[in-house]
């Protein structure tokens, strides 16, 4: 297995991730409905605000995360917050998950970052299980805020 980072011109590499994301998640809608043009795709793998990372088997990608890197105003540091984090099914319980997060870890330290942050849903205790290894656990609220409607 090889965890490698995506870069400005790997578009179809981030389409692949895209589609574990949606199996996965089981959300085809939001993963794979209205996918962004190929200059979108490579600004944000372009950007240093931006990580992928890809889990590859040979060819095949079969998991990979997606992170914002944060800088924060409070003091000159940064914060990473793991967006998406996903493997398929028939390449769990491997250590993919955890050599993801290891190697954002570097990506991490390399950044001037203080902490990663993650969440996880309630329902699904094998992330959980992940997380707790790897960090210390806060329960928080998330709520979720629409923006202004557009004036007509």
């Amino acid at each position: 297995m090889i965890i490698r980072r995506l870069k400005r011109d790997d578009i179809a590499a981030m389409r692949a991730l895209n589609a574990v994301f949606a199996e996965t998640f089981e959300d085809r809608r939001t993963y794979e409905g209205a996918p962004p043009d190929e200059a979108w795709l490579a600004r944000l793998l372009g950007s240093d605000n931006f990580v992928a990372l890809a889990a590859c088997d040979g060819p095949r990608i079969v998991g990979g995360l997606c992170a914002y890197v944060l800088d924060k105003f409070e003091q000159a540091r940064r914060e990473i917050y793991i967006y998406d984090l996903a493997v398929a099914e028939a390449h769990r319980r491997r250590g993919v998950a955890t050599a993801l997060i290891e190697r954002l870890r570097l990506i991490a330290r390399e950044a001037g970052a203080w902490v990663i942050y993650v969440q996880a849903d309630p329902v699904d205790p094998p992330a959980i299980a992940l997380y707790s290894k790897l960090g210390v656990r806060e329960d928080v609220l998330h709520f979720d805020i629409a923006p202004a409607p557009r004036e007509s």
